[in-house]
């Protein structure tokens, strides 16, 4: 269970009294870090809980990488995302969008209430991206702290592209990147029995993107029924463990990067 670990870890903010939350959110450059990922299917092989496990074990291994002097505390991770275009399939929760903006700016206000300079929310779900983006600009006009938003995995992409062995579309939803991550984060959930060929990319304009490496520069809203019907797109075949830990190690790197630059900023 993932409370068995709660307390053992400088940077976790759940598992420290009030008043060592605010020491540290009093400190000189404090940086508070807010995961948000979402429920929604992933495939035949994948476990709902994915976007949220994922980014959950990135922000806490980005904590691990600071130097002892950064102030830093990372919040439980925010377990219910923007998911709509993936009812269909079942098996998804989904909060609508000015709902959970709601929710992302009450949890950013209250934290850095506490004294902290900084929030940074880091997303694991695509369909949150323009909703982090619009909690930065929302939340951060009524604040003096700095607010800042980002999605995990769009981090090192030169670095990534270096380690993929699909083409591009193989790292898409419950593809060769996250199947990767889990076999190496979370093996146990993973169902390799019915890993397969998965569904290709398969969209209609040029400029509306490949998979989690190369964003569209168009926006575009479809049911994911219209893009796969297993739910998967990408290359979950490519995947292996020792991949997963690459992609680990490179961007839970960035984001040690991004929380450090970011307390150096706000000292």
């Amino acid at each position: 269970m993932i409370y068995e670990t709660i307390g053992t870890n400088e940077w976790e903010w759940a598992g420290k009294p009030y008043a060592a939350i605010r020491d540290v959110a009093q400190s000189d450059g404090s940086v508070l870090v807010v995961p948000v990922g979402s429920v929604e299917q992933h495939g035949h092989h994948l476990p709902v809980i994915t976007d949220t496990l994922l980014v959950d074990a990135m922000v806490h291994g980005g904590a691990e990488s600071l130097r002892d002097d950064v102030p830093v505390l990372v919040t439980p991770a925010v377990w219910c995302g923007f998911s709509p275009h993936h009812l269909s399939f079942g098996g998804t929760l989904s909060l609508e969008f000015e709902h959970l903006r709601r929710v992302l700016e009450d949890i950013g206000r209250t934290g850095l209430e506490n004294g902290f300079d900084a929030v940074c929310f880091v997303n694991g779900h695509g369909g949150n991206a323009s909703l982090i983006d619009a909690t930065v600009s929302t939340l951060g006009k009524t604040t003096d702290a700095e607010v800042l938003g980002t999605t995990y995995f769009t981090l090192a992409a030169p670095e990534i592209a270096d380690l993929r062995d699909s083409k591009p579309g193989g790292m898409a939803h419950g593809g060769e990147y996250e199947t990767s991550l889990m076999l190496y984060l979370r093996p146990d959930l993973v169902v390799e029995s019915m890993i397969e060929k998965g569904t290709r990319w398969n969209e209609h304009y040029d400029w509306g993107g490949g998979d989690l490496l190369k964003g569209g520069q168009l926006s575009i809203y479809r049911s994911f029924a219209e893009y796969s019907n297993t739910g998967d797109i990408g290359a979950p075949e490519l995947a292996s463990a020792a991949k997963g830990e690459q992609i680990y190690d490179v961007v839970t790197d960035e984001l040690g990067a991004i929380f450090t630059a970011i307390h150096e900023y706000n000292r």
